[in-house]
């Protein structure tokens, strides 16, 4: 009875945190801090990286504290709140249908986010290809970024990259160059008449297909999203091949967000309830459903913007 009791007060704590009521999963209307206060939450220090992305998130009711008034932003998010989440935060088109949240075998029909989980799971933004949802499990920093993708249809494209290609032959041949020897000017002018025959022979020269493949060039590459990915994150190495272009699309989409450090994905580690709360606020910016963080913040320095390669 006691454990059962326990196990009910934590989902609905958990529900609260989302924004939503445990059984029905509607928005929780509480009074929401103005976004002018430094911040809303005891936990979420000012100077927090995430704060400004979890306090617009917390204006539009997406994203709630706990009732003892934390966010516990470094908590790691588990799969049945991530689709709480999604349920709060997104449109969603049903690309296939389930009877029910009960389909799956770990989540039974009370469970406090069985809706949840059907909606995310119809919008094909989370799988559950054994018919387990595993509902407790944490969710990483790629799966986010992988549900974000398939359900809302994004692809990568192209990179188009200016490259600078100069040939092992032209590069031999400015190594080699060597400073002109003095020659006294009596015998210049006698050599004039065969210095001018080498300068016509040379100009002619120059015009040849030899003398062009020797050149450096300029050429306009395109790379495949892969190579676009590769080539920007120093972990990248961690991607499995089978998600490189769903990555390549959030890149592209600036909703990928790396703290601390940018280049770093971190693909394996756990989400937690501040990178989640980035991700999802980018994400709607991208939709156009949310407006972008002043120019000046310095939350912005995190967001993934890679130049063209």
């Amino acid at each position: 009875m006691m454990s059962n009791l326990v196990c009910n007060l934590f989902a609905r704590s958990r529900a609260i945190a989302l924004g939503i009521t445990a059984g029905a999963i509607a928005p929780l209307l509480v009074s929401t801090p103005s976004l002018t206060q430094e911040t809303a939450f005891s936990d979420v220090a000012p100077d927090y990286w995430a704060q400004p992305f979890i306090q617009q998130l917390a204006s539009q009711n997406i994203l709630a504290g706990y009732p003892d008034g934390s966010f516990q932003p470094e908590q790691p998010v588990e799969r049945d709140e991530f689709a709480a989440i999604i349920r709060q935060a997104f449109d969603r088109n049903q690309e296939r249908q389930i009877a029910s949240g009960s389909v799956f075998k770990d989540v039974p029909t009370d469970y406090w986010a069985a809706s949840a989980i059907e909606e995310a799971y119809e919008g094909q933004f989370m799988n559950a290809p054994d018919g387990y949802f595993r509902p407790r499990e944490e969710v990483t920093r790629l799966e986010a970024i992988s549900a974000l993708v398939r359900g809302l249809n994004l692809s990568p494209k192209p990179v188009t990259a200016q490259a600078t290609q100069t040939t092992q032959t032209a590069q031999k041949a400015q190594t080699a160059q060597k400073q002109p020897k003095a020659i006294p000017l009596a015998m210049l002018s006698l050599m004039q008449p065969a210095v001018n025959a080498i300068a016509t022979f040379q100009s002619l020269s120059a015009t040849t297909p030899a003398a062009t493949a020797n050149r450096p060039t300029t050429s306009t590459a395109s790379k495949s999203p892969a190579i676009a990915a590769s080539n920007y994150y120093q972990d990248a190495a961690q991607i499995p091949q089978d998600a490189v272009d769903e990555v390549a699309a959030a890149t592209q989409a600036n909703i990928v967000v790396n703290y601390p450090n940018k280049r770093v994905l971190n693909p394996n580690q756990p989400l937690t309830r501040g990178a989640a709360a980035a991700m999802i606020h980018q994400t709607l910016v991208q939709q156009g459903k949310l407006s972008s963080l002043p120019s000046n913040s310095e939350a912005l320095n995190y967001v993934v913007r890679p130049p063209a390669e």
